[in-house]
């Protein structure tokens, strides 16, 4: 019995987030969960690093109350389902509670807020509550149940939660919406304020949400939270113990999974949660791949489509469905060109809003039609990858409309998956036919499988199979999986397992490690080395100008004098009242109606939003609304591209010429407001700064590496200036 609940268990707690019928109660509390919400303070006055005080506003608004649970112990998910308080957080979209099981009235919260957290066992009787060890296990796995909260919703990203614990009661629980938010820990403690002092802080994943900015580290240290407890050290090399190291060094308690009492037997299935939960983190630090998932789905005789070519549909709605939830949990979904001839696929999520997987076709020959349905990248961006010199006007053709086009020397799955590295993906779906997924597999490309089997038999010597020829010629040949689960979905069943096993937790740390920063770049003889940066939890991720670091600019950026055509449109730099008004009802200072400063959540936010911020247009105005409440910078970065793209007569007079100097304005306020990026930028010397995005040719480095590099060559210039700000003022 036990060992079946730890299986049921230990199966992706990112699965489980969504809902997906596992027939496991974790998997029905985590459905419970609101994923659109997220642990906030807000509305409260904050200091800003120079001293000056400013509104706090996002798109959010949370408390903390206590709340109690019959929580997992020894593996065991069947209570865990009682509430008795609540996050209450309100989004832009609609105010809602999050909840595991179901709302309680206030009354019924009033008379249990001062009971204790109730643990069961395995078999589901009741544990002792003063077994410290259960206690770690249960908090540990509500970290994790909570570390998914906005899986799908969001690009995929570490996946972090902290659960703090203080007197017997939770006082606070968060997660990491995405990449440029809120740490987890951060979070947790604005939201716990006074009763975070003492408390005990689980963490699924040792913090690492943004390389350069310990920010979750001090907020643990300076709320006097007294003890931490680390499911899992952060796999990268620059964050693995950094985080454990600088805790343990201010005098904080730190237990890590693994050490001393909690390298228990009875740990293991925590543990082991921990690991799934983040598989694509540990895949892509072990392999310096992303993670990659190979799905089929076939018959029971094998075949995925019949003699004909026809495969609609070989599984069932449910099971389609399974399928549309993992596409929102990948980066991207790539298919080969006999898919595109063949089934003409959208590959999309199937679902309003949440994270948008980019789709990737691979063809060396483009013998792919002119009207299939990946070209309309106006439900979802396409990249076709090839080889350089084929069919060079069906490549402008597909620029034209809006699609990327890679071009390699040799195309093969190696290179696309060191390619879907470059650009920061953390995890890829592939969805290709067995001419493709043979090579796949062959090439160590794919890391686990992911097998759809309908009751069905087609028949038919030419009907396709889901692997090609792989060159074996024994069964003693074959590939055999590893952490085999299995599932019925529907009337179908999925069969799970890795071709490469899980990668082991990293090294454990000794007792007391020597702590040095890992942000000086090393000192070598000849040239500096080229550092190069892109997304936040990469190293030297703080540079990027998606990191969650809030800056305080007006809405307009008067650059530029107005051109007669510009005073047509626009008599004045100074908001129009629709911007004005529409941005305070977003939470901006009261002071920005007369032109003063505002709060922006990133660098990105500004940037996007400076480019309709003249405009008195009404789709403009709401743009710049949703862009600066958006609650990720992905999200505004999607919508400020999208309507340049579509309704380029809303843009700033001048935008082309402008937007270094808009982008320039940002990052210089972002590097003086906060000391600690100050530091970090002038520690990197010499070095040449590169971002270094495979797609963006403008700002970053692009595929080539022979992109311009613009936010380098600014990000370069700005330490010049301050590194000569710094030799003044000492003089």
């Amino acid at each position: 019995m036990e060992a079946a609940v730890a299986a049921d268990l230990a199966f992706s707690a990112r699965e489980a987030a969504l809902g997906s019928s596992l027939g496991s109660a974790a998997a029905r509390a985590g459905r419970d969960l609101d994923n659109r919400g997220k642990c906030q303070l807000l509305g409260k006055p904050g200091r800003l690093a120079n001293g000056r005080s400013v509104k706090r506003w996002s798109s959010g608004k949370a408390e903390s109350r206590s709340w109690e649970a019959d929580a997992v112990i020894g593996g065991d998910s069947r209570g865990f389902g009682r509430q008795n308080g609540s996050i209450v957080g309100r989004s832009r979209r609609r105010a809602a509670e999050m909840r595991i099981g179901g709302p309680l009235d206030d009354q019924t919260r009033r008379s249990q807020s001062d009971r204790r957290l109730v643990c069961r066992s395995a078999n589901g009787s009741p544990a002792d509550a003063s077994d410290p060890r259960a206690v770690d296990r249960a908090m540990l796995q509500r970290a994790v149940q909570l570390a998914t909260s906005s899986a799908g919703l969001t690009a995929p990203h570490p996946f972090a939660g902290c659960v703090l614990r203080r007197d017997g009661r939770v006082v606070a629980e968060t997660w990491l919406h995405a990449q440029g938010t809120a740490s987890a820990e951060k979070q947790a403690v604005e939201a716990a304020g006074e009763a975070a002092r003492g408390a005990t802080a689980y963490l699924n994943l040792e913090p690492g949400d943004c390389h350069g900015d310990d920010s979750a580290v001090y907020a643990l240290i300076q709320a006097g939270v007294s003890r931490v407890v680390v499911g899992l050290l952060n796999p990268l090399p620059h964050h693995h113990g950094r985080a454990v190291a600088m805790l343990r060094q201010a005098g904080v308690a730190v237990d890590v999974l693994g050490e001393g009492e909690l390298a228990h037997p009875d740990m293991h299935d925590v543990a082991r949660s921990c690991r799934l939960v983040n598989e694509a983190l540990l895949f892509r630090a072990d392999t310096g791949l992303p993670f990659s998932i190979l799905k089929y789905a076939m018959t029971l005789d094998g075949k995925i489509a019949a003699s004909t070519g026809h495969a609609a549909w070989v599984t069932s709605r449910e099971a389609r469905q399974r399928v549309f939830d993992v596409r929102s949990l990948s980066d991207a979904i790539i298919v080969g060109g006999n898919t595109v001839r063949r089934d003409n696929p959208r590959l999309t999520t199937r679902r309003e809003g949440g994270h948008i997987p980019v789709r990737i076709v691979m063809s060396r020959s483009l013998r792919l039609p002119e009207d299939a349905n990946l070209w309309d990248v106006a439900i979802a961006p396409t990249v076709v990858m090839t080889q350089r010199g084929a069919k060079g006007d069906f490549c402008a053709r597909l620029r034209e409309r809006g699609c990327e086009v890679v071009e390699f020397d040799f195309l093969s799955p190696r290179a696309v998956m060191e390619y879907c590295h470059q650009r920061g993906f953390m995890q890829v779906l592939w969805e290709c036919g067995g001419t493709l997924s043979a090579p796949c597999i062959a090439g160590g490309a794919i890391h686990k499988v992911m097998a759809f089997v309908a009751p069905k038999i087609i028949g038919g010597v030419t009907a396709p199979s889901p692997v090609g020829d792989l060159g074996f010629v024994e069964m003693t040949q074959a590939l055999e999986l590893a952490d085999i689960s299995t599932e019925i979905i529907g009337r179908d069943l999925l069969m799970t397992g890795y071709l490469h096993p899980l990668p082991t937790e990293p090294p454990i740390l000794p007792q007391t490690p020597t702590f040095e920063s890992r942000l000086t770049p090393p000192t070598n003889p000849g040239p500096p080395p080229v550092i190069s940066f892109y997304k936040s939890w990469d190293a030297f991720g703080a540079l990027s100008n998606f990191s969650p670091h809030p800056i305080v600019l007006p809405l307009i950026l008067p650059l530029s004098p107005p051109t007669s055509s510009s005073s047509a449109s626009s008599p004045s730099l100074s908001p129009s009242s629709a911007q004005a008004s529409s941005a305070v009802s977003n939470g901006g200072d009261s002071e920005g109606e007369e032109g003063g400063e505002w709060l922006w959540q990133t660098v990105e936010q500004f940037y996007q939003a400076q480019k309709f911020s003249i405009s008195t247009d009404p789709a403009a105005v709401e743009a710049v609304a949703s862009i600066r409440a958006a609650e990720t910078p992905e999200l505004a970065a999607r919508i400020g591209r999208a309507l340049e793209r579509s309704r380029p007569d809303l843009l700033r007079p001048n935008w082309q010429e402008e937007k270094l100097a808009v982008m320039r304005t940002a990052l210089r306020k972002k590097f003086t407001m906060y000391p600690h990026l100050r530091e970090l930028l002038v520690s990197t010397g010499n070095s040449p700064l590169v971002e270094s995005s495979t797609h963006d040719f403008f700002w970053g480095s692009g595929w080539t590496r022979r992109g311009k590099n613009n936010l380098g060559k600014l990000l370069m210039r700005l330490r010049t200036e301050l590194l000569t700000e710094d030799r003044v003022g000492a003089d």
